[in-house]
């Protein structure tokens, strides 16, 4: 009976001091740090927000993009008050001449930076203590892979991952490029009819043909699977948004509430049907089969290449099943969002610039006349890369990049302690009339006329795909993906904005139309 107290009691002791652990855990990374950060970095003189526990700025931020969703804005290019109102309700009380402010993101402490300079020390490396922020743990139920890495982990999946997305690479994926827009273009053309017009909405069509070339791409032959994963991971990007704007304290995601149940299934199938799929095709491999020019193909390529080349330790140069499936969820994720977002706002934009539309129309008839596009022809278009430049530039996919400071790590006048993130507005720089004019939110192609360089006099204020040693290595993919698809558009439609649609961009993981893009279709 004593030895039974005893063991309760020490049960209790071990109960209560792991209690006073999580308690002191709590209030260090909720009160006591974030205070130390503000005091630290106020003192330096940068200004913004004081911290308000538990959620920081978030509570206010979310009253701000709550009211700017409300109702759409007139149609025009001048999008950042809806697009992003809380970080420019943030630079309009905090921002000054050097640049920099800051807000809090929950408890951690945001650095908003917007000089060309200092931005490009953050993200070519020189700086050397910034890198991603560790993943969210909602985050890392929807992706990881290349995207979330740093160090030498990074350095490894990118020199394997690097070579499926080789110009002559891309160049073998064509084919599924054509079927994809091929079944695009009929679809639209049994709408339209005998009457040869039609109205639809284009944002879910450019998700689904986005979708589609993905799976044909990634997957070859394995494309039904490949579009079942779609799906999952659509529904799982939903889940992971609203829980990651609606949880603030640490350890929610652990909770067994019906969102994350779901998000723990989703998280379970995809992976078990990416395994299935790579495990057909090593038991294919292996029976001497060639391996496919699709993404995964080139990506188990180029992993055995690693490991031959290093016999004696292939397990160190090689990614293991579980990595393999990780970047091809990251091929889903960043190629389906980015061209989808692309394409649809392109069609807005030439819906609304028409005489562009017609420039590009007679560019691409000019080159293919009613033949289908081709990898050499697509490079000779250029009104229709003008055209695309200017449209990453004021609806940029991603709006914001950030950065976390690992070791004190001076930025610009101010020296950040370890803990704080560095939020690089894409989109701020992108709109600036400082660095692009007074006519800074129109569309102007001629812009890009001689090329980014030139249009940017080579001051780093034009970077939709990121820069740097990080720049996202699928951009060719998804231009030359956008280039296709809008050359056999062009070749086939007139559009114009329908009535019905209402002009609201929206930030979520991308920018996107919050109401959908009606155009009405004329067949030419």
């Amino acid at each position: 009976m004593a030895m039974v107290v005893v063991l309760l009691a020490m049960v209790a002791a071990a109960a209560v001091g792991g209690l006073a652990l999580a308690v002191w855990w709590a209030a260090e990374m909720m009160w006591f740090r974030p205070r130390r950060l503000e005091r630290a970095l106020m003192a330096q003189g940068l200004i913004g927000s004081r911290y308000q526990f538990p959620s920081g700025d978030l509570k206010k931020h979310r009253e701000l993009v709550v009211k700017a969703r409300q109702k759409p804005i007139p149609l025009s290019h001048r999008i950042i008050p809806r697009a992003v109102p809380q970080l420019i309700h943030n630079w309009e009380l905090y921002g000054d001449k050097n640049k920099m402010s800051f807000f809090w993101f929950g408890s951690l402490f945001r650095v908003v930076v917007k000089d060309p300079e200092v931005i490009k020390d953050v993200l070519c490396g020189k700086l050397g203590h910034l890198e991603k922020p560790k993943i969210n743990p909602f985050f890392k139920k929807l992706v990881t892979g290349l995207l979330s890495y740093n160090g030498d982990k990074w350095a490894k999946h990118k020199k394997i991952v690097n070579p499926a997305f080789h110009v002559e690479k891309l160049k073998r994926m064509m084919p599924a490029f054509l079927v994809s827009c091929d079944e695009l273009i009929n679809g639209w053309e049994d709408l339209a009819g005998s009457s040869g017009k039609c109205e639809l909405n284009v944002w879910p069509e450019f998700q689904n043909f986005a979708a589609d070339v993905i799976s044909r791409t990634a997957f070859g032959s394995g494309y039904k699977e490949g579009r079942q994963i779609f799906e999952l991971q659509k529904e799982q990007s939903n889940l992971v948004i609203h829980a990651v704007q609606t949880s603030y304290f640490p350890g929610f995601s652990l909770l067994p509430t019906k969102r994350n149940r779901r998000i723990n299934e989703i998280y379970r199938e995809v992976p078990a049907l990416l395994a299935s799929i790579i495990e057909s095709r090593e038991r294919a491999i292996s029976n001497g089969e060639a391996c496919p020019d699709d993404l995964l193909g080139l990506l188990m390529e180029s992993n055995q290449k690693q490991a031959d080349e290093h016999e004696e330790n292939p397990k160190d140069v090689m990614l293991t099943m579980q990595e393999v499936i990780e970047e091809c969820k990251l091929f889903y994720f960043a190629g389906q969002e980015t061209t989808a977002v692309l394409l649809t706002w392109t069609m807005v934009v030439l819906s609304m610039h028409q005489n562009w539309q017609d420039k590009a129309r007679e560019e691409v008839l000019q080159v293919f006349g009613q033949n289908k596009p081709n990898f050499e022809g697509l490079h000779h278009l250029k009104i229709v890369t003008m055209i695309l430049y200017e449209v990453l530039r004021l609806y940029s996919p991603v709006t914001h990049i950030l950065r976390q400071v690992y070791k004190e790590t001076k930025l610009g006048e101010f020296t950040l302690p370890p803990g704080v993130q560095v939020l690089i507005p894409i989109i701020f720089l992108h709109h600036s009339k400082e660095y692009w004019g007074d006519d800074t939110e129109e569309f102007n192609p001629e812009r890009f006329a001689n090329g980014i360089s030139n249009a940017t006099k080579s001051r780093l204020v034009f970077f939709p795909f990121g820069w740097g040693p990080r720049i996202c290595m699928g951009q060719s993919f998804a231009v030359i993906e956008a280039k296709m698809a809008l050359a056999r558009i062009l070749q086939l439609f007139f559009f114009e904005l329908s009535s019905s649609y209402a002009h609201a961009p929206l930030t979520t993981i991308t920018l996107q139309p919050q109401h959908g893009a009606q155009v009405i279709l004329h067949k030419l």
